[in-house]
């Protein structure tokens, strides 16, 4: 594949437009092979225009104006099972774990897979007492990002459906 003058443009602007996108989409989205993605990838992170978020099992890319406390939290709410709880969590305040597995219609396993990486990373509290009830550790923080990429959120769902129905 040919190198162009605005593959790094190129990915800067989808990093912009969807903070926190994994490397896997970057690929799948720009159509470049692994290594030149790795390249570009690479030196927007040594010219500090990207920064790069690598935990266990997924590498996330964010414009570096992202704070790391939005940044941190947006790692977890781009996964929609996660979003959906965290979204119900924050309209209900404080929540129990059935409470949480009736309205996400998951499997109780999966609920409680996703409340211990959330309560892990600090995202979710839990008040212990006749029932363990579940919240935000910081509710502004959580209503301030979902507001503010909002529409980066909706609209991958929304990508991702009309690409299901281009394909069939």
């Amino acid at each position: 594949m040919e190198l162009t003058l605005g593959t790094p443009d190129l990915l800067l602007q989808i990093i912009k437009t969807e903070p926190g996108i994994r490397y896997r989409e970057l690929l799948r989205r720009t159509g470049l092979v692994n290594g030149v993605l790795t390249y570009h990838l690479s030196a927007l992170e040594k010219s500090s225009v990207i920064k790069v978020d690598r935990r266990a099992g997924a590498t996330r890319y964010f414009p570096v104006n992202v704070p790391e406390n939005e940044s941190h939290l947006l790692s977890f709410v781009r996964h929609e099972p996660v979003r959906e709880i965290i979204s119900f969590i924050l309209q209900q305040d404080m929540c129990t774990f059935n409470e949480i597995v009736v309205h996400t219609g998951k499997a109780p396993s999966t609920v409680s897979s996703h409340l211990k990486r959330l309560k892990e990373a600090g995202i979710v509290s839990v008040r212990y007492g006749e029932y363990q009830l579940y919240g935000l550790a910081s509710r502004d923080l959580v209503a301030d990002v979902l507001a503010k990429y909002r529409a980066t959120l909706v609209d991958k769902v929304v990508d991702n459906y009309i690409e299901m129905l281009d394909e069939l």
